[in-house]
């Protein structure tokens, strides 16, 4: 072969290796992170109770629907509504009212917020934030045949009843 093509080729090889000499590369990691912090949602439905007429007692349940950060443990506790008083509620209407109260899902118990004896609240544990992880919580509630609930005229009452949850 003629030194004319040799020396040509051969210092395209010697500046192929030159620069494939003079590449570097250098590396770091670094830390990605996050905390999750407790949460819960609460929602609540109305409840209904059917026609009253003062001979039976008449029960109704509602749901209140509960979602918490995973493993984070929560009271749901219910307000007295315009009674006051955990023991006997009051739906109004002026200065009428009917007697009623709300239960602990399936007992006798009074749902309440644990403030001096007033019953006691629902408890749980979050499953997650999902939807299809929420957790449903029912409220019973009884309209008794009393005195006072027998006596009362043909008018519309109602309560307001504060879910909060506690976590």
């Amino acid at each position: 072969m003629s030194m004319k093509i040799i020396a040509p080729i051969a210092a395209g090889v010697l500046l192929a290796l030159a620069g494939a000499a003079q590449a570097a590369t250098k590396s770091t990691t670094f830390q990605v992170s996050a905390t999750v912090a407790k949460n819960c949602i609460i929602n609540a439905a109305p409840l209904s109770f059917l026609a009253f007429d003062g001979s039976v007692d008449v029960t109704a349940a509602s749901t209140i629907t509960v979602r918490c950060t995973n493993g984070t443990a929560y009271d749901v506790n219910l307000s007295t509504g315009s009674s006051n008083d955990f023991q006997t509620r009051r739906m109004t209407n002026g200065s009428a009212y009917l007697e009623y109260n709300l239960y602990v899902n399936g007992t006798n118990t009074i749902w309440g917020d644990t403030t001096n004896g007033t019953g006691r609240p629902a408890t749980g544990t979050g499953a997650g934030l999902g939807v299809a992880q929420a957790q449903t919580l029912t409220v019973d509630g009884r309209l008794p045949v009393t005195p006072n609930n027998a006596a009362a005229d043909a008018l519309t009452f109602t309560d307001t009843i504060t879910a909060t949850i506690v976590y």
